[in-house]
């Protein structure tokens, strides 16, 4: 009776599970059919579910040269923010997990609470700022923003790994004559490389679907594929076919990466988890 009780209860978990996830899925699943409609198609209503498929939207999309030029943009802004991001939060998460002070733990409290300030209430002194510099509408001026928003999560998951790391561990290098240098690059480095993954990962997912600060700072050199999408908005209406087909394009590759990654993305946020 137990027995049974409980496979009852894991099928129900099961189909509660595939349901949240088909739930969750289908706006992609519905964005990635409607990429191979008409206009027509696209629009109808109610929806057409049996439709010719076409590949013109996706003619048109790539068509415009300047697909390219916003692919391109996002994948060197992304990757250079990140990289930059996690050059800045690794000391500092190093000397807050090891050297703390009195106000560690308000300081970093603090960082994680200038992420939930929304955007827009900063938007005209950063904006001031990126045009009496002449940031604006430059790859540089992007990397600056994105690399610095997205700092307060680099440095708290960073914090967080590099506490589960033994501290005998550290100290054992240092008896045996290693430098702060050494100690951070050759031992610490290495034991919270999952973590360090895990955030760099995380990091770029969200450079890459970062969007106000894109539309709101640059307009065409140094617009990422957030822009490019924003572009099927125009005043003569809605390309929902053509706006669904560069969707597609524009989050198939940061999708694929997160398929492709999802074990270490796993492995990092678990990393310490269980001892």
């Amino acid at each position: 009776m137990a027995r049974t009780s409980t496979r009852l209860r894991h099928g129900a978990t099961g189909i509660l599970a595939w349901g949240i996830a088909l739930w969750m899925f289908f706006p992609i699943l519905w964005m990635f059919l409607t990429g191979f409609k008409s206009e027509p198609d696209a629009v109808a209503t109610p929806p057409h579910i049996v439709f010719s498929p076409t590949l013109s939207s996706y003619r048109d999309v790539f068509a415009q040269e300047s697909y390219w030029h916003f692919a391109i943009n996002s994948v060197v802004i992304s990757t250079v923010a990140t990289l930059l991001a996690l050059l800045v939060s690794i000391p500092a998460a190093y000397a807050m997990a090891f050297l703390p002070g009195p106000r560690t733990r308000m300081t970093l409290l603090w960082m994680l609470s200038t992420r939930m300030l929304p955007a827009v209430g900063v938007l005209v002194p950063i904006y001031l700022l990126a045009r009496a510099t002449g940031l604006l509408d430059s790859r540089t001026g992007l990397i600056i923003i994105y690399m610095l928003t997205n700092l307060p999560i680099t440095v708290w998951m960073l914090y967080t790994f590099f506490r589960e790391v033994p501290v005998p561990i550290l100290e054992a290098g240092r008896m045996d004559g290693a430098t702060r240098w050494q100690e951070v690059t050759q031992v610490l480095m290495p034991l919270a490389l999952p973590g360090i993954a895990s955030t760099g990962l995380l990091s770029l997912i969200l450079c890459w679907n970062e969007t106000f600060w894109s539309l709101n700072l640059t307009s065409s050199a140094a617009a990422p594929l957030t822009t490019f999408i924003a572009s099927f908005s125009s005043p003569e209406g809605l390309f929902f076919a053509k706006l669904s087909a560069a969707s597609t394009l524009a989050v198939a590759p940061i999708v694929i990466f997160g398929w492709v990654s999802q074990k270490q993305l796993v492995r990092g946020l678990t990393f310490g988890a269980v001892k």
